[in-house]
């Protein structure tokens, strides 16, 4: 669960009513809505609370979930599959503590995936993907690597925990983390040129609580560490935090 917003939730329905319209009948998993606590931006400056729409669904090949947007098992083998996908990345208003920092537009996040999964309660996985609709030097390239492990807890309760890596170029990195001379001079921030490689490495603790057929509540939350040249940065170091949290909470509905 995270990292999804209506604005998002707009752009890939427009490409599940594509896929939709050949296996409409198909569609299993669940789906649901609930709220997040979450910074307000990578660097942490801030947190706030938004409402998220929740997804985990898939119809044959093609899958919608909450953290790893659209996506099409182009290859499906053994437990290994790949291929594209396309997700949404979260923008910033550049207000508050950041004001003089320019504001960053939403994106979308277009790429392709590989992911090892031969059970249902565990995979590995890495993407590889480009940021593409944000304004002047605000589109990098970014991706992540980690892996998944659910387990049954009793009496109906499911547990997940899973540990992601995430990674940038210089470009995007300095989308989030880079001040340049004209932002220090409005903002206060000292100038910093960010650098590409790992950005954070974020581990995160989910729970599946049933409430009644087909209906659950379900919980989640997550540590994140800056690393590298994103912990480094002048953002950071001045109003932000190296480490950060994040808490959720959804009620879902469950398709057979």
């Amino acid at each position: 669960m995270l990292r999804i917003t209506c604005a998002a939730l707009a752009g890939l329905l427009g490409l599940w009513s594509v896929s939709n319209a050949a296996q409409a009948e198909g569609i299993t998993g669940e789906v649901g809505a609930g709220v997040s606590y979450q910074p307000h931006d990578p660097t942490g400056s801030r947190y706030e609370t938004r409402p998220v729409p929740y997804f985990d669904l898939d119809w044959g090949d093609v899958s919608l979930s909450t953290d790893d947007g659209l996506t099409w098992s182009a290859l499906n083998s053994n437990g290994f599959t790949a291929g594209p996908y396309i997700n949404y990345l979260q923008g910033r208003t550049s207000n508050g503590s950041l004001q003089g920092l320019r504001n960053v537009s939403d994106m979308a996040e277009v790429g392709g995936f590989v992911q090892y999964a031969p059970a249902d309660f565990w995979r590995v996985y890495a993407q590889l993907g480009q940021a593409v609709g944000g304004g002047h030097a605000q589109s990098g390239t970014l991706g992540k690597v980690g892996g998944e492990l659910g387990y049954p807890l009793g009496n109906g309760i499911i547990g997940s925990s899973g540990l992601v890596a995430h990674f940038a170029d210089a470009r995007q990195t300095q989308t989030f983390f880079g001040v340049d001379d004209n932002e220090a001079a409005a903002s206060g921030f000292r100038p910093y040129n960010a650098s590409g490689g790992f950005q954070n490495v974020t581990l995160t603790q989910s729970f599946e609580f049933p409430l009644a057929a087909k209906w659950s509540l379900l919980t989640s939350a997550s540590w994140v560490h800056l690393v590298g040249s994103a912990a480094d940065s002048s953002i950071v170091r001045q109003t932000g935090d190296v480490n950060q949290g994040q808490v959720q909470t959804a009620i879902s509905y469950k398709f057979d």
